[in-house]
């Protein structure tokens, strides 16, 4: 029993065969390597496959990381040695699919006795008005904290309105997405939302639109929008996204649970697709993984990440980049080193076998259209065969009510992900932050987040070890990242994706300490920004994008974000989704 007998398994052979005796290894390395130079040298560059409106990009990817470098691929090939995958799963067994730890936690996010009823906070004549951006779940967040903003100034929530201009154009409304009532009713104690503006003396009334920073504190809001409150009765907060801090005293943060995970429901038709879906999943396998990709044009381009497509892949990734205005010229090699560029499909699925999930899994893939297409596709689907999406699921029938609208289409990801067994993010954008609190709130559901910074020079060299090695290591690696409880200490992380003030322990009061010594002191008007102005593409969601510069709003000049008297730089409008 204590012998690492390897179990007999079918296996995938995995690109580089092993080389025998050592003078025949560098022979072959040798005369391989002349060949390989030789044919980049004289081949002709692959086809853009086209260009014009819209048209979907094709290439043919180079496998990743053979960079067309002759020392990159000198080294791969002298340093490769038996590189085999089983097909079978791991000895974890059932600690792979479910944290043991799991069942001593609970969702918590009543009010306590502190927090007063809306009827005795809400003041008359205060309405808010709320313009979300970007896609559906960075849309979300807008909404959790319009709620939060409207308990701040004591006021009345007019339903917000949701962003149609993005690159998405998806024109729902606010009840095409979400259970107006639901979310109407369920919140009443807390604040009060109402459908539409009232009328004055017959008229309708005008808001007056205005933009805050981002993270603003409940003394900001108290300093910049409640004057205008109540001198204009209305006010309508314009790009509303990320404009509440992350840091808030108990009871607010526990209000943004109670909107995120009970007042926020989907509508029924969205809600019955998502749950057929889940249904369809069951039925081929009782446990499922799901998979946010990740790996659309737009995120490699605005991460500024390589991998290992050449000349086409700089060009066509390069003309994306330039969207957005104010990005650095991208260092490729750092932003991989420091662990800021999604993995390939590939390596995801090599991960994932290194941890221990079988062949035979079943794995719902979300994402939009993955860079390279089929082909960048196929090495992950030749890992896990049962390879599943709502495209696949669902006929063009049945999909049809949603296919016009990409918000809903992104709804019926969500649910499918939500109650997947295992969720496995490719690092951490808009979705998966709210996914990971969501399934840790529910119960700390097992969320997989690749460890990318360490798995970076882990994926360059793997030719150069076994397979058993390679496991062991991204075993090692991914010790903090399997959604554990308590992975995270308390204070730290952004607060969707560990809602720690909404989570409590069934042997003790709740996870961590009280965090209000942490909330900035009254006097501060603004959380600390520095790293609030960096663009980053964990902040994107999948499949939007829309070009950046100055607002064409009406908005007054004074209402730019400002910070001590210095411009902070902003993204006008984030990629989502």
């Amino acid at each position: 029993m204590g012998s690492k007998r390897r179990r007999h398994h079918h296996h995938v052979r995995w690109v580089v065969p092993a080389v025998a005796p050592a003078a025949a290894a560098f022979a072959a390395a040798g005369l391989l390597f002349v060949v390989v130079a030789f044919h980049c040298f004289l081949s002709p560059p692959l086809g853009d496959g086209g260009k014009g409106g819209g048209a979907r990009v094709v290439r043919r990817p180079n496998p990743p990381f053979l960079l067309n470098k002759p020392a990159e691929v000198a080294r791969n090939v002298i340093g490769a040695v038996d590189f085999s995958v089983p097909s079978g799963g791991s000895r974890l067994g059932e600690e792979l699919w479910e944290s043991k730890a799991a069942g001593n936690f609970f969702g918590c996010s009543n009010a306590t006795k502190q927090f007063a009823d809306a009827k005795a906070v809400t003041k008359s004549e205060r309405y808010l008005m709320i313009a979300t951006s970007g896609g559906l779940n960075q849309q979300r967040t807008g909404i959790i904290d319009a709620v939060v903003a409207t308990r701040i100034l004591n006021a009345t929530l007019v339903i917000p309105k949701l962003d149609e201009e993005s690159f998405w154009k998806d024109a729902s409304d606010f009840a095409e997405i979400f259970d107006v009532d639901s979310f109407i009713s369920s919140l009443s104690n807390d604040v009060k939302v109402i459908r539409q503006l009232p009328d004055r003396n017959g008229k309708k009334l005008s808001p007056y639109k205005m933009r805050i920073p981002r993270k603003c504190t409940p003394k900001c809001y108290e300093n910049r929008v409640l004057p205008a409150l109540l001198k204009k009765h209305v006010v309508q907060l314009t790009k509303f996204d990320y404009r509440v801090s992350n840091r808030l005293e108990t009871d607010l943060q526990k209000l943004r649970c109670r909107v995120n995970y009970h007042a926020l429901q989907f509508t029924d038709p969205i809600l019955r697709m998502g749950e057929l879906l889940v249904q369809r999943m069951r039925e081929k396998s009782g446990r499922f993984i799901a998979l946010h990709l990740r790996f659309e044009p737009d995120m490699l381009a605005f991460s500024g990440c390589y991998y290992g497509g050449g000349d086409i892949e700089r060009r066509e990734l390069g003309e994306i980049r330039k969207r957005w205005k104010t990005l650095h010229a991208s260092n490729p090699d750092r932003e991989r080193r420091h662990g800021k560029c999604p993995l390939t499909p590939e390596e995801v699925g090599l991960m994932l076998r290194a941890l221990g999930f079988g062949k035979d899994v079943h794995l719902y893939v979300a994402s939009g259209d993955v860079y390279g297409g089929e082909e960048t596709l196929a090495p992950l689907k030749a890992l896990f065969p049962n390879f599943h999406s709502k495209e696949t699921l669902a006929s063009k029938e049945e999909l049809a009510p949603f296919l016009p609208y990409s918000s809903r289409m992104a709804a019926l990801d969500f649910i499918v992900c939500d109650k997947s067994n295992v969720f496995v993010t490719n690092n951490n954008g808009n979705m998966a932050r709210m996914l990971a609190g969501r399934r840790r709130y529910f119960g700390h559901r097992r969320t997989i987040r690749p460890n990318a910074k360490k798995l970076y020079s882990l994926f360059l060299n793997r030719t150069s070890m076994s397979w058993d090695k390679f496991a062991s290591k991204v075993h090692t690696f991914q010790k903090g990242f399997m959604g554990e409880p308590n992975e995270i200490k308390p204070g730290r992380g952004e607060f969707h994706e560990h809602p720690m003030d909404c989570i409590c322990a069934k042997s003790k009061e709740k996870i961590g300490q009280s965090r209000s010594h942490q909330i900035k002191r009254a006097g501060e008007a603004v959380e600390n920004h520095s790293s609030g102005g960096d663009l980053d593409w964990r902040d994107l969601d999948y499949g939007e994008h829309t070009p950046l510069g100055r607002d064409s709003s009406n908005e007054p000049e004074s209402d730019d974000i400002r910070v001590g008297g210095s411009d902070i730089p902003e993204l006008e409008d984030m990629m989502s989704d």
